[in-house]
């Protein structure tokens, strides 16, 4: 049976931050065995960033402090249904002086939907070097994703309208916008700053869970770019297949993060992207890594 159903989903920056704060807040049931919230307003397919980021918190929980994540991997095996929340069973497979090692397993009615492993560390010190930083525009000179979305809200079909124009705890600003409904072929590269668009608490977990949810938010549509599909022209089903994270520097996600993505490869109904995340001042803080579905739908009659 579906749980009860969650609050409305708030409209104000702070209710929306307060919401995903709850929404990545898992109950512990058992000695690691957590359950995670519904998103507010959730309908149909739960997002993978998501089940992702409720994990690596169930994980958090069950590490000693002074070990912090520095790497996760996930694999998702099906796709998750708003109408019920999500159990996370955290194996604990290796605890060592530098390093902790987790499995978890993310249910829905009993099968499993996530699998996914994260490895923590103790702060050291070591050789340092890191990828530049690529020269954009900063976020106060471009638009953000939703004024650039109510441009176009007579265009968005009806039923979608709703989703697609809802106000969302995560600012986005892309640095060269592209259109949604005639997508031109163009190279598989993207930038955009993001950030949480309320302030947060000043605990590092929260912070790195919440970069593990957005994580998922432009990935994907990289190796779409070469194609001059996106989801939105119909034509084109995606999902995400498996997604791994590496945290390389301590960050706040309350400040603005620019997310660099390309994709070096895509064939077989498979996308293969890349991404990588720096504060403003240029350090690299964090690398992504994705493969997706990308199956061309066959034309209706």
């Amino acid at each position: 049976m579906a749980a009860d159903n969650p609050p409305e989903r708030a409209e104000t920056p702070e209710g929306l931050v307060a919401q995903l704060i709850a929404l990545l807040t898992v109950e512990e049931l058992d000695t690691d065995l957590y359950r995670g919230p519904r998103q507010p307003g959730g309908v149909g397919r739960v997002f993978g960033g998501q089940v992702i980021a409720q994990a690596l918190q169930a994980a958090q929980r069950s590490v000693e402090d002074g070990k912090a994540a520095h790497s996760l991997h996930a694999y998702f095996m099906r796709p998750g249904d708003e109408d019920h929340p999500i159990i996370y069973r955290v194996v604990r497979d290796f605890e060592g002086r530098s390093f902790a090692t987790r499995r978890i397993i993310a249910m829905q009615k009993g099968q499993p939907i996530l699998n996914m492993a994260a490895s923590f560390q103790r702060e050291a010190e070591g050789l340092h070097h890191q990828a530049d930083m690529p020269e954009v525009p900063p976020p106060e000179d471009l638009r953000s994703d939703r004024d650039l979305r109510e441009e176009i809200r007579e265009q968005v079909p009806e039923k979608l309208r709703r989703f697609f124009l809802r106000a969302r705890p995560i600012e986005i600003r892309p640095c060269a916008p592209r259109s949604w409904f005639a997508p031109e072929k163009q190279a598989p590269v993207q930038h955009g700053w993001f950030k949480v668009a309320a302030a947060l608490p000043d605990e590092p977990a929260l912070h790195r869970a919440m970069l593990a949810y957005a994580s998922d938010m432009m990935l994907l549509g990289t190796c779409m770019l070469p194609h001059g599909v996106t989801w939105m022209t119909g034509n084109v089903q995606t999902a995400s297949l498996d997604h791994a994270v590496w945290l390389h520097e301590p960050f706040r996600f309350d400040d603005w993060l620019l997310y660099t993505t390309d994709s070096p490869w895509s064939g077989h109904s498979r996308g293969f992207n890349r991404g990588r995340i720096y504060t403003r001042d240029g350090r690299l803080v964090a690398s992504t890594a994705q493969e997706g579905l990308i199956r061309l739908r066959e034309p209706s009659s």
